[in-house]
């Protein structure tokens, strides 16, 4: 759910003083450094989130309170990520719904400050919006441009998730009333992120056409959005 979210939510509290939240969207992605081909069913996942190294959220790790359990050190953070796959049509409004998938992870965000895994996150968040966008670009990063960006690695502590599928569930008063299930469309209306037709840069001049990893991807991502979210409408 969080590595195939376009935008992920990231909330803390910016200081002691400050009655209020703050909620912003990010980029990021889940992975783990030390083996890269683990299994997320097994192994734990950090996730990594990309930012402007002076930005407030970016700044305050370094100055979060230190614990005695090394794993907790950090500014304590809460993800989320959602993805809207259909909307619920019942027999009445107040049983309509929405077909999502949605997760909450909660944990501590130190800085990354190993340059190969520093490297290695960008590459990650970077493959995680446009597979083949990392290699098929100038990298690496010039100094400048890895000093002026910050990765965060959060040390996830808990997470969970809450998935809603199929179709709409109705009184058995209104079911057994003939003339308005005759007068009213029940069903679902399956949601989806496309990616567009691709426009060129008025500064591109790559020849040959679109890229076949951004064809590639434009493609098959566009199909399988569309499948799962008429896949949801079956399931329950």
């Amino acid at each position: 759910i969080v590595n195939s979210a376009s935008i992920i939510h990231v909330s803390f509290v910016p200081s002691p003083d400050d009655p209020f939240p703050t909620t912003l969207p990010m980029l990021g992605h889940m992975g783990n450094f030390s083996s890269p081909d683990a299994d997320p069913a097994t192994e734990p996942l950090d996730l990594y989130i990309h930012g402007y190294i002076s930005s407030r959220l970016m700044r305050l790790p370094e100055n979060a309170p230190e614990r005695i359990d090394t794993e907790e050190s950090g500014l304590p953070v809460c993800v989320s990520a959602a993805h809207l796959d259909g909307i619920v049509l019942a027999l009445t409004p107040f049983h309509n719904s929405m077909n999502y998938r949605s997760a909450v992870l909660h944990g501590y965000a130190q800085p990354v400050t190993g340059a190969e895994e520093k490297l290695w996150a960008m590459q990650l968040i970077t493959e995680g919006i446009l597979p083949g966008g990392w290699n098929n670009a100038r990298v690496p990063p010039t100094q400048a441009e890895l000093q002026s960006t910050q990765i965060l690695r959060v040390r996830v502590k808990s997470a969970s998730a809450k998935v809603r599928a199929g179709g709409p569930s109705e009184d058995r008063k209104d079911l057994k009333d003939a003339e308005l299930r005759k007068r009213v469309w029940t069903g679902v209306v399956p949601v989806w992120e496309m990616w567009g037709e691709p426009i060129k840069a008025e500064e591109n001049e790559k020849e040959g056409g679109l890229p076949e990893y951004i064809r590639r991807v434009e493609e098959s991502g566009n199909e399988a959005r569309r499948s799962h979210a008429e896949r949801a409408v079956k399931e329950t």
